[in-house]
């Protein structure tokens, strides 16, 4: 599969104005019963219905224009572009390696720090702090800009492209949802079905157990179909779930295009993975971090990723008495064996929960060359 450069272009470009259709998307929404006058109704209506004449268009949902493209959004959690391979990191993400052969690889990308503003932003296409989310939701306080509620007249990617005839899948992680309505008796005005997706499978909060996570299922919190002795695996099961709601989509409306935002648990805390993705990695760490950055820098300016001339930042760049001396990088030859041994594994796991997940979206971009999909489809593959 090779995609042009021109097809991806316009394909952003198609994204791009169904955004702005935002400001008038309450215009093309189904026209109200009291609002249809006789110079806006094309039918007639007498008083033998035999004699009458039906118009469906003031009440027929609006279609998305002929050819329009699916729009799969993956974003990755808490993870640099020194980590993976496409980058010349050396954590090995084939999927990723396999879009990026066919595709674009951007170097420029922006993030406020933080996961609820990120995906505010990136839902909205406003700057966090208009959105409430001056912060994460679990931080939130009483200042304007600080709430963690998106207020009423931000209006989401989802509810743009749902009012224009996009079918709208939210996978993984929200975050965007007030951390005391996190509940089943909680307010459900900011859950993903009310922001304008069709369908959710995935958690509400910042984080959860990959093995045992806190599910929900559209509105309602759901148990996991099965027990890690099963072989039970959240990133296995978001990926299963985004087949199934595509697959659902298709079998039953295929000329309608879609939109997902798929954002698994990766590479957030807990870092939790299959012993068998660890085990790639074992030992590859052991060097330290300080040697893994000599090591990556290089590769990152070979490939275009950083410029040339580019250095090495301090570790720990803040001034005495402006940092917590706790919260400071650890000269890596001065740790004891057994701090080298865990910082290590603590790398490992973080690597092979990282290319695990991105096997399963591998699935996913197979199903979709599979069905031929995959060639009317923007793939953004991004991180935060």
């Amino acid at each position: 599969m090779k995609v042009s450069k021109q097809f991806i272009l316009k394909s952003i470009f198609t994204l791009l104005f169904c955004l702005s259709l935002g400001l008038t998307s309450k215009l093309v929404a189904q026209a109200d019963p009291q609002q249809v006058t006789k110079e806006t109704f094309k039918g007639k209506i007498a008083l033998d219905v035999r004699d009458s004449k039906e118009d469906w268009a003031p009440y027929s949902p609006k279609k998305a224009p002929a050819g329009s493209p699916n729009i799969l959004f993956i974003l990755y959690d808490d993870t640099g572009l020194a980590a993976w391979s496409p980058y010349g990191g050396a954590i090995n993400m084939p999927t990723m390696q396999r879009l990026a052969d066919n595709g674009i690889t951007y170097s420029q990308w922006h993030t406020t720090a933080l996961c609820s503003p990120t995906r505010s932003t990136l839902l909205t296409g406003r700057n966090h702090h208009l959105n409430g989310m001056a912060a994460i939701t679990e931080a939130a306080a009483g200042f304007p800009g600080g709430s963690g509620r998106l207020p009423k007249q931000v209006a989401t990617i989802g509810q743009i492209l749902q009012d224009n005839g996009w079918s709208t899948f939210w996978i993984g992680k929200d975050h965007n949802v007030p951390e005391q309505d996190v509940a089943s008796g909680g307010d459900r005005s900011t859950w993903p079905l009310q922001m304008g997706f069709d369908r959710f499978y995935g958690f509400l909060g910042g984080e959860t157990n990959q093995w045992y996570p806190d599910l929900v299922e559209d509105n309602h919190f759901v148990e996991p179909p099965k027990t890690p002795e099963e072989g039970y695996h959240l990133s296995q099961d978001l990926a299963d779930h985004a087949l199934e709601f595509l697959k659902d989509q298709k079998a039953t409306n295929p000329s309608k295009p879609w939109y997902m935002w798929y954002c698994p648990g990766a590479n957030h805390a807990p870092h939790q993975a299959p012993e068998e993705y660890i085990a790639k990695y074992k030992g590859k760490f052991d060097e330290g971090y300080d040697a893994y950055r000599k090591w990556a820098l290089p590769r990152m300016i070979a490939k275009g990723v950083i410029p040339k001339g580019t250095t090495y930042a301090n570790f720990n760049p803040l001034p005495p008495g402006v940092a917590n001396p706790g919260d400071e990088v650890l000269d890596w030859n001065k740790l004891s064996a057994d701090e080298k041994k865990l910082f290590s594994r603590l790398a490992e796991v973080y690597a092979g929960f990282s290319e695990y997940t991105d096997a399963q979206v591998g699935r996913i971009i197979d199903y979709l060359e599979q069905t031929g999909q995959l060639e009317n489809t923007v793939v953004i593959y991004a991180r935060r």
